[in-house]
């Protein structure tokens, strides 16, 4: 499983790029950045979908790895929004976390 976990979050750092990395560049044009997103989520898909696979085949259910994929996905984006955009984190955002790593919980929950 843990196979699944590194692939997904190679994936996650693909889109979040793909997905908010223009928005640091304000005078790019929209096409320009819809192309360059297209292309670097190109390379996430080439992870993502092996890690779906994998995880998958190795027990975990399809909602199971949604949530795994949610929650590796907020981590990835915590830190891209602090370091890369450079925007505050607020207490509420934690507080919003715990509640979704309480709900990964209880989907693996037994």
């Amino acid at each position: 499983m843990m196979r699944t976990i590194l692939l997904l979050l190679i994936s996650n750092i693909f889109m979040t790029f793909a997905w908010y990395a223009h928005l640091k560049d304000k005078g790019l044009p929209l096409w320009k950045a819809i192309l360059i997103s297209w292309g670097i989520a190109f390379f996430e898909y080439c992870v993502m979908v092996p890690a779906n696979r994998i995880g998958y085949q190795g027990g975990w259910g399809a909602f199971q790895l949604k949530m795994a994929q949610e929650v590796i996905t907020l981590l990835v984006f915590t830190v891209f929004a602090v370091y890369y955009l450079k925007e505050p984190f607020q207490t509420k955002y934690l507080i919003s976390f715990l509640f979704l790593i309480g709900a990964v919980y209880f989907a693996f929950k037994k």
